[in-house]
């Protein structure tokens, strides 16, 4: 099958989306989109129909069943029914490659405009329909130490390593990526080796945790899953492409992802969408200065060892708006009785006043 080339960011969300009985797996790598695996109903047509890089998050919140703002006239996918969504989509970002060969997928098609997207729209999606459902929703980027959950995710996932030094620490533990990996010309010692194999050891951890929470795939909430791996960048920009440990990390990778694709696709019943998206490098009008993710020595956020996103509820403006006005209201109240009551003529304005007058006169 052919591989899917994108060039775009990727930021790590990953939220959960159960409501549906299956799971799509999808690939982006390379200036193309792959889709990995996909229940029957969501119909994907193989052919080299173009998809727009900013389109990306509107593909995958139709595959979920979900409504847009613009219509999507693309014809690599098509309507499915209306009764049946995903149980999750799991998108995945791969930095610093123009493709990986993965050996399976379901369609394949050119990306055209690769800009940097996220999927906070289907997070707000996901988050204002199911909210009783308490949806699981997970941003990850390792190599930034950054994490965002919600919902069901701060129980299934607060075991997760995080930051660099956790995950490294994680690789001498027991269960550790390291004894099954043919490291070859990798090093463990190498610091841009170890961000790579540290991404690929999260991959590990996450189906570990789906496989003791296997309820997450039985409830009635769609989950989404966004990550975003540099490791492959980094070890690009220390060796060169043409090196050794450059080849032996892509085809490490390839095979994880792979594997990750078929366990999600496995533990949601064959219903879950996997997008995989392979960047090597992102158009954007306008880029931030950045500097290497290996030059970072602290987490972004000191307050929090895990590097936790600041909790943040989608009604805070409605409920600012409903406090403010009434705090308002109930101050020109105040203000009000206040003036009315300092103007006020006890003899004529009081009832109370009065008729205590008007006993005095009969008395």
């Amino acid at each position: 099958h052919p591989i899917v080339h994108s060039r775009r960011t990727f930021r790590t969300f990953v939220g959960h989306i159960i409501g549906s009985p299956f799971i799509y797996l999808v690939g982006v790598q390379g200036d193309s989109l792959t889709v990995l695996q996909a229940p029957e109903f969501v119909s994907f047509q193989k052919g080299d129909w173009p998809v727009s890089g900013e389109k990306i998050p509107d593909l995958v919140a139709l595959t979920m069943g979900f409504s847009i703002q613009e219509d999507l006239s693309w014809p690599g996918l098509q309507a499915g029914p209306l009764f049946q969504r995903p149980r999750a989509n799991v998108l995945v970002v791969v930095r610093g490659v123009d493709s990986l060969a993965l050996p399976q997928s379901v369609a394949s098609y050119p990306l055209e405009n690769p800009v940097p997207f996220t999927l906070d729209s289907v997070a707000e999606t996901v988050h204002s329909l199911f909210a009783e459902d308490t949806p699981v929703v997970l941003q990850l980027a390792p190599s930034e130490e950054r994490l965002y959950m919600l919902g069901k995710a701060n129980a299934v996932f607060e075991d997760l390593p995080v930051t660099l030094q956790q995950i490294r620490a994680r690789l001498s533990q027991d269960g550790s990526v390291l004894a099954s990996l043919p490291l070859n010309s990798l090093s463990r010692n190498a610091e841009a080796d170890l961000l790579f194999l540290s991404e690929v050891q999260v991959l590990h951890d996450i189906t570990a945790l789906l496989q003791r929470h296997r309820h997450l795939a039985k409830d009635h909430s769609p989950d989404l899953y966004s990550l975003e791996l540099s490791g492959l960048e980094e070890l690009s920009r220390l060796y060169g492409q043409d090196s050794p440990q450059y080849r032996d990390a892509t085809a490490i990778l390839a095979s994880v992802l792979q594997k990750f694709g078929e366990d999600v696709y496995a533990l949601y019943g064959n219903s879950a969408v996997v997008e995989v998206v392979t960047v090597k490098t992102f158009e954007v009008p306008l880029t931030r200065k950045s500097r290497s993710i290996l030059e970072s020595k602290q987490i972004s956020n000191p307050g929090s060892p895990y590097n936790l996103a600041y909790k943040y509820n989608f009604h805070y403006a409605v409920v600012f708006n409903i406090v403010l006005w009434l705090m308002i209201a109930l101050a020109l109240a105040v203000i009000a009785v206040s003036y009315n009551l300092w103007n006020m003529d006890p003899g004529y304005d009081s009832i109370i006043y009065r008729m205590t007058n008007q006993k005095i006169r009969m008395d």
